[in-house]
């Protein structure tokens, strides 16, 4: 059975065309060459080989050969700024791409991928972001996932993985051409997206891009003065230097051994692994996440949530309140909060560490404060609970096994 044929893939076979063309001159052009140089070879080889008339011809030959080697030398110097220049560009580029929420440029991709990456749009708060959004308890939404390819526009059935978070749609061949994801990504997408566990495409598991320009903008700064390099790995001494320096910004301290112990069992959270090193990806987000949460409102974020986020967070709810007029008690409402992070439990160590030990993104979070404790004995309603755990199924959204925020206690 065909499948129907996009504009976007006619004019991909266009663009497939247009290169093999070119690479068809382009070969025709080197034949000339060689042929060129064919002739030459045989003319030289037709006449007698003339010895070197002297000794003195050769001593010139051999002293214009150690001129050509000694020129040679300042070309290393010449290298190494090259380098340098070039290390620098290629440091303003990924401060450019981490700006614009992009993850690869496409004159970076392998020249044998034919798709171009979409250019991703950073998200604009409308006057209404922090007024209260009805989302009603009994009605669920149920949103049907496309039909058609996010990235080809074709339709192919059973060889569509869909998003746990979105309605988008993907073939697994379509994403390897994108270049966004590797080999292992590319399998643990066909091994989770038809399961319950879920699969998060690369719009939903990138929670940067849920940051507005001038969010974006603030963090770049602080990254900038931390001299944080983007989409490098971090190690230990690094995030506490980090933290040294964002708590010397915000409340003109330093930090106390036990915050540093925190920002310890925080590293720990982002190196489920323990490689030693904590990936720029995790650190990306785990930092986003403490913008949403700082300069967020609750309502704000629940606007954030999807359908299929809302219709979860719907049954969760409903399975707590069974016959207890539609409020369940908080330590129900910090159960459920870690429930949505049951997906990450492949190694049952995993999220222990973080659970218990991880430390507030800051002093004024609500996850620092004990007014929660004091309030052991209030009932959550469906609204109150929606709003208290929208951070945390924003949170949940990544593939990755690290811990991006502080599970309630």
């Amino acid at each position: 059975m065909g499948v129907l044929m996009s504009k976007k893939q006619q004019v991909e076979k266009v663009q497939k065309a247009t290169a093999v063309v070119s690479a068809f001159q382009a070969g025709i052009k080197d034949r000339q060459v060689v042929a060129k140089q064919a002739e030459a070879d045989a003319e030289e080889s037709e006449g007698p080989a003339k010895p070197p008339a002297n000794a003195d011809e050769k001593t010139t030959e051999e002293a214009e050969q150690e001129e050509t080697d000694s020129s040679a030398g300042p070309s290393t110097s010449q290298q190494a700024s090259a380098s340098a220049k070039d290390e620098c560009k290629v440091n303003q580029e990924a401060w450019s791409r981490l700006r614009d929420g992009k993850g690869v440029e496409p004159e970076d991709l392998d020249k044998s991928h034919q798709l171009t990456p979409p250019a991703f749009v950073r998200p604009k708060r409308e006057a209404d972001d922090d007024q209260p959004v009805e989302v009603e308890l009994e009605k669920k939404e149920q949103p049907t996932g496309d039909e058609m390819c996010d990235v080809c526009e074709v339709w192919t059935a059973d060889d569509l993985y869909p998003c746990r978070i979105c309605t988008r749609v993907f073939h697994d061949g379509c994403l390897r051409e994108l270049g966004y994801l590797r080999a292992e990504a590319l399998q643990e997408m066909r091994d989770t997206a038809h399961t319950v566990t879920g699969w998060s495409c690369y719009y939903c598991d990138n929670l940067n891009l849920l940051l507005t320009e001038e969010e974006m903008y603030s963090l770049m700064e602080t990254f900038k003065q931390c001299k944080i390099i983007p989409e490098s790995c971090l190690v230990s001494d690094e995030l506490l230097q980090y933290r040294h320096f964002a708590s010397k910004q915000l409340f003109d301290k330093d930090l106390t051994d036990e915050q540093e112990e925190e920002v310890l069992a925080q590293f720990a959270a982002l190196d489920p692994e323990k490689k030693g090193q904590i990936e720029w990806s995790d650190f990306l987000y785990y930092e986003s996440l403490a913008v949403l949460r700082k300069l967020r409102s609750e309502n704000s974020l629940v606007r954030l949530l999807t359908g299929k986020e809302r219709d979860k967070a719907r049954s969760v709810f409903l399975g707590l309140a069974l016959d207890k007029d539609g409020v369940i008690s908080r330590a129900e409402c910090r159960q459920a909060q870690q429930s949505w992070f049951q997906k990450l439990n492949k190694d049952s160590q995993s999220c222990n560490v973080s659970i218990s030990h991880v430390g507030p993104i800051c002093e004024s979070s609500p996850a620092s404060s004990g007014s929660e404790r004091s309030n052991e004995s209030r009932p959550v309603t469906w609204v109150d609970f929606l709003k208290e755990s929208a951070i945390y199924i924003l949170a949940a959204r990544p593939n990755s096994s690290a811990m991006h925020i502080r599970l309630p206690l």
